[in-house]
């Protein structure tokens, strides 16, 4: 199971760089390096009251004295927004966990990349490192308004009409059928944005081959009204210790009520906080990490959302 290392952060700089979007800069407290991290990782930050919010990493990989992040408001959301916005300022101490990568960019030739508001902010290090191997590549970037979209005059003052942007207020919604018509032969799309617009890129890349678009997604898809939850076992490894899973609970709430710890933090199969090993048994996964290929080797679960599946009376877990 997880076992991440709380970091010790200041924030040494924070700067607003588009309409309620505030970003900011992070370093060691200790003045050291930070961990390694690639394009499309992420991180927590341990705010608090117990907030545990999940962003981007949007700076460059190669500088491991610092780490950037970029904060949309969310005037419905939980409260980690609005600690950022609100309460954080230069020269606050901060927590961390991370980073972690369930959106790495794999090599290709080519790529499509569909951003939409907050969701460039994984992007961005990916155009950099395609930029750098020499693939070809188009950005399609959309928002409410020119205004409230984060770096888009530093991205195309830097990658000129590689960049399409189309703000809704002036052009309407992006293109999801031209952009994946337009999408050259061989080419991964990455996307990251609000949930509408993944479900639409996902229905337009229905005929394109498995694993062509890798999404990202700050929340969770609705819950599938057809999905069947029956109780099960959980086995624990190391200690032989079996649970019960009733139909209503997760695993992850099991294994609470147990004392057993466990690190865990958006509990809707999002952020990769509950990563934990399957030594035998099927797993009906519910998250929206994996790949259909890693769904299928069947050797890692998230058990804030996914359950053994239907039939599978015992999974064993590392633990």
């Amino acid at each position: 199971m997880n076992t991440e290392t709380d970091l010790e952060l200041v924030v040494v700089a924070t700067a607003d760089i588009a309409a309620d979007v505030r970003l900011l800069e992070l370093r060691s407290a200790d003045g050291g390096e930070l961990p390694a991290w690639s394009a499309g990782a992420h991180i927590d930050l341990l705010l608090d009251d117990g907030l545990v919010r999940q962003y981007s990493l949007c700076g460059d990989p190669a500088d491991r004295g610092r780490w950037q992040v970029a904060v949309l408001r969310e005037p419905e959301g939980r409260g980690g927004s609005a600690h950022v916005h609100d309460k954080l300022c230069a020269g606050d101490p901060v927590g961390a966990r991370g980073p972690r990568n369930h959106f790495a960019l794999e090599p290709a030739g080519a790529y499509v990349f569909v951003a939409g508001g907050i969701g460039v902010t994984p992007i961005l290090p990916m155009l950099a490192a395609a930029d750098a191997a020499g693939a070809d590549w188009r950005l399609h970037y959309g928002g409410r308004t020119r205004a409230s979209m984060a770096f888009v005059d530093d991205l195309v003052a830097r990658y000129g009409d590689r960049v399409v942007v189309r703000p809704q207020d002036e052009t309407g919604l992006l293109d999801v059928t031209g952009i994946v018509a337009g999408r050259p032969d061989g080419a991964l799309i990455y996307c990251c944005g609000p949930g509408p617009l993944l479900d639409a890129m996902a229905t337009g890349c229905a005929t394109l081959p498995a694993g062509t678009l890798r999404t990202e997604r700050f929340t969770a898809p609705e819950a599938d009204p057809d999905a069947v939850s029956e109780g099960f076992e959980v086995e624990l490894a190391d200690s032989g210790q079996v649970l019960q899973v009733p139909a209503g609970k997760s695993i992850l709430d099991v294994l609470e009520d147990a004392g057993i710890e466990i690190l865990s933090s958006c509990r809707e199969g999002t952020c990769g906080t509950c990563e934990t090993g399957v030594l035998s048994g099927t797993v009906d996964h519910r998250d929206t990490l994996l790949t259909p290929d890693e769904r299928a080797a069947n050797d890692v679960m998230f058990v804030c959302v996914s359950r053994a599946a239907p039939g599978c009376p015992r999974l064993v877990l590392e633990r």
